[in-house]
C-alpha cells in the first residue's frame, strides 16, 4: 500500500510538471510554457561566472599582520576573528581601493570563459554594499565616491553577458539585526550580548527590503536574483520572504530566483542530490548544490552547482588549493550532461584585479569552450547513463559523447542503432577518423589512435531522429 501511494503521489509530481500547469510564487503565477520562456537563456547559457568581492578583498585572508587561514571562506573574516563592525571597518576599508577599469577586466574574462552570466556580490555577510544605497553610508558611493554596481552591471552589459546580484539576507553591520533570533546563521558577535542593548528585527527587514527595492529599481534589468542564505528558524518569515519575493518580481518580472531564501539544505559530504529532491516551485526557480555534484539530475528541477577555484569564495592571499583546468572541465561536462548548470567563482583583490591563477583557469577553460561550446550551451541532460569513459550531452538530433577517459581499446559503445547515425564529427578536429559497426541496438566506434582534445575530447554523433 505505502509502495502505490508513493508510486501515485510521484505520478501526480511528474504530471504536474509535464503539463501546462501553473506555478506559483508569492502571488506571481505563470503556465508552465511561460515558464520554459523565462528560463530558456538560463537554462541554454550552462556556464556562468560568480564574483565574491568586497572589503573583505582588501585583507586578503589577513588581520592585523597574521594569517587567518589557508583554507575556507575569507569572505567570513569578520566572523572568523570575532571583529565588530567599528574594528572591521577599520581595518578593512583604507584596503578596499578599487582600480579604473576593474569591472571592464570580469566582463572580458568571463566573455573568454565562455560564460553566459555573471553573478556578482552587490552586498555579503558584512553588509557593505557595492551600490549606492539611501539606506546607509556603509556602501561603495560614500567610501570611494563611485557606484561600483554600476560599473560592473554596464561592462557586463557592452559584453551582453547576462547580470545577476547576489544579496545577502545576513547583515552583521545593521544594529537591528537579530542575530539572536537567527538561529544558527552566522554572527561576529553570536553568544554575545548586543551591543545596542537592544534590537528590533522588523526594522532591519524594513531595510533589507528597501535595499532589495533599490538594486532592483535603479540598474535596468537584472536577471538573476541570488539570495543568501536561510537556516531552519531564520528562513521564509523571518525575511518576510513572500513580500520580498512578490516586490522583486513585480519590479523584474523576468527575473530568475534561487531558493536560498526561504530554505537552504545542509551540504552533504558525499552527495548533493538531497538540495534536487527538496527543491519546492513556490520557493525559487532553481536550487543551488554548493562545492559538490550531484549524482544525478531530476526531471524539472533547474539546479547550479556553485564552486570555488580554490577552497574561498573571498581573495585569500594564503589559499593556493587552486583545481587544475582539467578538473573544472571536467566537472563542467560532468555536471552539463545531468542538466545543471556550473557557477565557477573568482575572488578579485581589494583592487579588483583578478588573481593570476583564476586567469589563467578561465582562459584554459575558454579555449576549451571556444571549440566545444556548442556541446555545452544549448545542451540538455544526457538521455543515457554515463559511460565508463565520460558523459553525454544532448541538443536536438545530436549526442555529444565528451570523452573524459581516452580508453586502451580505442573504441566506444553507444547506444544508438547503426542505421540511425547519419554523420559523426569531431569538434576539435572534424577530419579526425572514426569508424562504426553494429552491435544490435549500439554501435561501437572506433576511435583516432590519439585524444583529439585535452582535456576532454566531444564526438558529435548525428542522428535521424532525436534521442
Amino acid at each position: 500500500m505505502k509502495i502505490a501511494r508513493a508510486a501515485l503521489a510521484l505520478g501526480i509530481l511528474l504530471a504536474m510538471i509535464s503539463s501546462n500547469t501553473l506555478f506559483g510564487q508569492s502571488g506571481f503565477h505563470e503556465t508552465k510554457t511561460q515558464r520554459d520562456l523565462r528560463m530558456k537563456w538560463w537554462r541554454d547559457a550552462r556556464f556562468g561566472m560568480f564574483v565574491h568581492w568586497g572589503l573583505y578583498s582588501g585583507l586578503a585572508g589577513t588581520w592585523k599582520g597574521k594569517c587567518v587561514g589557508k583554507r575556507g571562506g575569507m569572505e567570513w573574516i569578520q566572523q572568523r576573528v570575532k571583529a565588530d563592525t567599528d574594528e572591521y571597518a577599520k581595518e578593512a576599508t583604507p584596503k578596499f581601493k578599487p582600480k579604473k577599469g576593474f569591472a571592464d577586466e570580469w566582463a572580458a574574462l568571463a566573455e573568454k570563459a565562455g560564460c553566459g552570466y555573471v553573478v556578482f556580490t552587490t552586498k555579503h555577510h558584512d553588509g557593505f554594499a557595492l551600490f549606492d544605497s539611501k539606506q546607509t553610508t556603509y556602501d561603495a558611493k560614500d567610501l570611494t565616491g563611485r557606484d561600483l554596481c554600476k560599473e560592473i552591471v554596464d561592462a557586463l552589459r557592452a559584453k551582453k553577458l547576462r547580470v545577476g546580484f547576489y544579496h545577502s539576507l545576513i547583515d552583521w553591520h545593521h544594529p537591528q539585526y537579530d542575530y539572536k533570533a537567527a538561529g544558527r546563521l552566522p554572527h561576529p558577535l553570536k553568544g554575545r550580548p548586543f551591543p545596542n542593548g537592544s534590537r528590533n528585527h522588523a526594522i532591519y527587514l524594513d531595510y533589507l527590503h528597501k535595499e532589495v527595492e533599490e538594486i532592483m529599481t535603479n540598474y535596468g534589468k537584472v536577471d538573476v536574483i541570488w539570495w543568501d542564505y536561510s537556516l531552519k528558524k531564520a528562513q521564509g518569515e523571518f525575511w518576510k520572504a513572500d513580500s520580498l519575493l512578490a516586490m522583486t518580481r513585480k519590479l523584474q518580472p523576468e527575473i530568475i530566483t534561487n531558493n536560498r531564501l526561504y530554505s537552504m539544505p545542509p551540504i552533504h559530504k558525499t552527495d548533493a542530490v538531497d538540495r534536487l529532491k527538496l527543491w519546492k516551485p513556490e520557493q525559487g526557480d532553481f536550487t543551488t548544490p554548493e562545492q559538490r555534484i550531484p549524482s544525478t539530475g531530476l526531471p524539472g528541477v533547474d539546479w547550479e552547482v556553485c564552486m570555488t577555484m580554490n577552497t574561498t569564495w573571498g581573495y585569500s592571499e594564503h589559499d593556493h588549493k587552486w583545481k587544475s583546468p582539467k578538473t573544472l572541465i571536467t566537472n563542467l561536462v560532468g555536471i552539463v550532461s545531468k542538466g545543471g548548470n556550473f557557477l565557477l567563482n573568482i575572488g578579485p583583490k581589494g583592487d579588483g584585479s583578478i588573481p593570476e591563477e583564476s586567469v589563467k583557469i578561465m582562459r584554459a577553460i575558454g579555449e576549451w569552450m571556444k571549440v566545444n561550446g556548442e556541446a555545452i550551451r544549448g545542451t540538455q541532460a544526457s538521455p543515457f547513463p554515463a559511460p565508463k569513459w565520460g558523459v553525454y550531452t544532448k541538443k536536438r538530433a545530436t549526442i555529444y559523447a565528451h570523452i573524459i577517459k581516452w580508453p586502451e581499446s580505442g573504441k566506444i559503445k553507444v547506444p544508438i542503432k547503426i542505421s540511425e547515425i547519419t554523420k559523426l564529427r569531431f569538434l576539435a578536429d572534424p577530419n579526425a577518423h572514426a569508424t562504426m559497426e553494429a552491435d544490435g541496438d549500439s554501435t561501437i566506434v572506433s576511435l583516432p589512435e590519439t585524444p583529439t582534445d585535452s582535456p576532454v575530447s566531444v564526438l558529435a554523433i548525428t542522428s535521424r531522429k532525436q534521442n
